[in-house]
């Protein structure tokens, strides 16, 4: 079982994360608040190349919700037809368009629950929207962070809100900004759900996880 690092080692781990990548970014292509959020509502259960491969003939194209609106359901389906789940997620993006001409004056909102009432906005969508576009040091948990958190010891939880939490309260203020993009790319290139790729891992001697993959 892993253990919950210490403040010490918290430190340490993501200072050694900040040396090897010191400016991480989202992998999502956007243009602005907009695109952002719609790029990441895409993003549900999908990989982000393959939300990138889509939306860089779409946003060119609809960059603000008049626009989209002006596309329409059926004008935007061909464009994300390669994703997973596309008719579901088009009514949801041509709806977040209305509701943000409607009620939000065009703009994305800044708070976290005006976020989280559009419809395919979910908790880690708001959280993405407000920390990578609004500058807030908020904690948005996929997968990779989920995983990545209980794995190393960083951030343990049984649910995706509990490792939020445990971010919260555990990674020190000074990462807490650009701490989700260091855990998603550990877990997307070094931290890997299956066979993780420990012996290249920068917080091996670090990481609480006992079944390390050996050299």
């Amino acid at each position: 079982m892993s253990r919950q690092l210490s403040y010490s080692e918290q430190v340490e781990v993501f200072r050694r994360l900040q040396a090897a990548n010191p400016h991480p970014k989202g992998e999502l292509e956007h243009l602005n608040a907009f695109t952002l959020l719609v790029a990441v509502a895409l993003s549900a259960q999908a990989t982000d190349a393959s939300v990138n491969r889509a939306t860089r003939d779409l946003f060119p194209l609809a960059d603000t919700p008049q626009k989209m609106l002006a596309l329409g359901e059926e004008g935007l389906i061909p464009y994300i037809r390669t994703i997973g789940l596309y008719r579901n997620k088009a009514k949801n993006v041509i709806r977040l368009s209305e509701l943000l001409v409607q009620n939000f004056g065009g703009e994305v909102p800044s708070s976290r629950a005006a976020l989280e009432s559009l419809p395919g906005v979910g908790r880690k969508t708001a959280n993405v929207v407000l920390n990578m576009w609004w500058g807030f040091p908020s904690q948005p948990v996929d997968t990779h962070v989920f995983r990545v958190g209980n794995r190393t010891g960083v951030a343990m939880g049984d649910d995706v809100v509990a490792v939020e939490r445990s971010l919260e309260n555990h990674v020190p203020v000074e990462f807490q900004k650009l701490s989700h993009h260091w855990l998603i790319l550990h877990g997307r290139y070094t931290c890997v759900a299956r066979k993780p790729k420990c012996p290249i891992c920068p917080i091996r001697d670090l990481c609480t996880y006992q079944e390390k993959t050996p050299g």
